[in-house]
């Protein structure tokens, strides 16, 4: 039995250099891509703990719009409002 498995070996040679560069190669991306998620997480984590100014400068500028919409949207309907208000209703047969 053995000296099949290595007449097998000898035989397809290539292959089993092709199929063991191909696991190295799959395990390095794997690795490659698992160390990758660990430093943004640490990154999100260091932000949310931390704060950033930026984020704060970006609160702050949402707050305002959200002001602004607020207001217009408000103006927007009490406009619709008024424009509803003074529609002529026509009576039906007349």
């Amino acid at each position: 039995m053995m000296t099949i498995a290595r007449s097998w070996l000898k035989e397809n040679a290539t292959l089993v250099y092709f199929l063991i560069a191909q696991a190295i190669a799959l395990l390095s991306l794997f690795t490659y891509g698992l160390s990758y998620m660990v430093r943004l997480e640490t990154r999100v984590n260091t932000l949310e703990i931390r704060g950033s100014p930026h984020l704060a400068d970006i609160n702050t500028r949402l707050t305002v719009l959200e002001g602004l919409t607020k207001t217009n949207k408000d103006s927007i309907e009490k406009i619709a409002e008024i424009m509803l208000r003074e529609l002529p209703v026509k009576k039906d047969g007349k």
